[in-house]
């Protein structure tokens, strides 16, 4: 077994090895072929690799960045031959069409944005998911500052149901915000 990745210890748990080198393995043949191709990987999938916990694992910050970087070359690539075919109009008005499903959601008044949870009693907190939908819609509106690693890497604290969205449905939606915010970088 190889070492890409830092361990996170004997005593400490990380992501497993094995799933990692194999995720990686699969993800460097993807993006070696001279075109991304539609039964390849994307930057979705990337965004959506998970691996379980276990003891002596890598370190889960260092695989987390890489996964990072990775997602980006793979946005990246898809654009740059997207425009290549198609031209940079085409690509913009593609990633148009991606942002108009988030519109829906921008223009609900705050604390109705996502629904309350549903199975479990705990959720994101609505105000803190509210201000960043606040952020959202001023980045649409008048290009204020936001970047696809602010959605990737904000955390909100956690709050009983009343006061609270549902956890599923702001992380698929933030993944869409994502999509949307790499295409344009």
């Amino acid at each position: 077994m190889r070492d890409l990745f830092p361990h996170a210890g004997f005593l400490r748990t990380g992501y497993h090895r094995g799933q990692v080198d194999e995720f990686f393995d699969k993800a460097r043949a993807a993006y070696e072929r001279p075109m991304l191709d539609d039964g390849g990987l994307s930057a979705l999938d990337v965004r959506r690799a998970a691996f379980d916990l276990k003891r002596g694992g890598y370190k889960t910050a260092a695989v987390d960045a890489a996964l990072d970087r990775l997602e980006t070359a793979f946005a990246t690539r898809a654009r740059e031959q997207f425009v290549r075919a198609h031209g940079q109009d085409a690509w913009m008005g593609q990633l148009a069409q991606r942002a108009q499903v988030l519109y829906p959601r921008l223009r609900r008044p705050k604390g109705q944005r996502f629904r309350q949870p549903v199975k479990s009693r705990h959720g994101y907190d609505a105000r803190e998911v509210d201000a960043l939908i606040d952020r959202m819609i001023a980045f649409f509106d008048t290009g204020a500052d936001l970047t696809a690693d602010e959605l990737r890497h904000v955390t909100f604290k956690r709050r009983g149901k009343r006061g609270a969205y549902d956890e599923r449905t702001v992380d698929a939606f933030l993944a869409r915000a994502v999509d949307v915010l790499m295409g344009v970088q």
